[in-house]
């Protein structure tokens, strides 16, 4: 039997952000394996080991740990409800986009849960070190951005 759109929605989103988090988590633990006093490559783009105890650009450094991973987690929480509860008549895009941002979000949180920083491995030289997490929230919100610019006016619907 095949499961209501709404439901197969949700349960894409959910696997979907699943599958992000699932594979930035696998890169933090190999970047903290072997990353370690190293970097690999020598062109635009590097893999260096670096940990961040603030959130974007390190914002927020040397806050209470434990309010930073709760704020992170309630933010978190609240866009996976709106993915969740929007699932059935938001568009597709902007689904995505929230697919993507959630999970990035989400393997963020749990990453500092564990000793209060976040894992960096990517480093492209001119830019802040960063991990494939952030690359989903940002990749996810200018799509959220770009959808919402062109009509995709769902976001008056979420939550309904």
């Amino acid at each position: 039997m095949v499961a209501p759109a709404p439901a197969r929605r949700r349960l894409a989103v959910g696997l979907g952000a699943a599958l992000v988090a699932g594979v930035d988590l696998s890169a933090k633990v190999w970047a903290g394996r072997v990353l370690h006093g190293r970097e690999i490559g020598r062109g635009p783009m590097a893999l260096r080991l670096e940990r961040n105890s603030g959130v974007a650009f390190s914002f927020g450094a040397g806050s209470p740990v434990p309010l930073v991973v709760t704020l992170t987690a309630v933010a978190t929480a609240a866009l996976g409800v709106c993915a969740w509860r929007g699932a059935a008549s938001m568009p597709r895009v902007e689904l995505a986009a929230l697919t993507l941002i959630v999970g990035g979000a989400t393997a963020n949180v749990i990453d500092r849960a564990a000793d209060g920083v976040v894992t960096d491995y990517l480093h492209v030289r001119w830019w802040p070190t960063f991990n494939l997490a952030d690359s989903a929230i940002v990749t996810g919100a200018v799509l959220w951005v770009l959808s919402v610019g062109r009509g995709g006016a769902s976001h008056a619907s979420v939550g309904h």
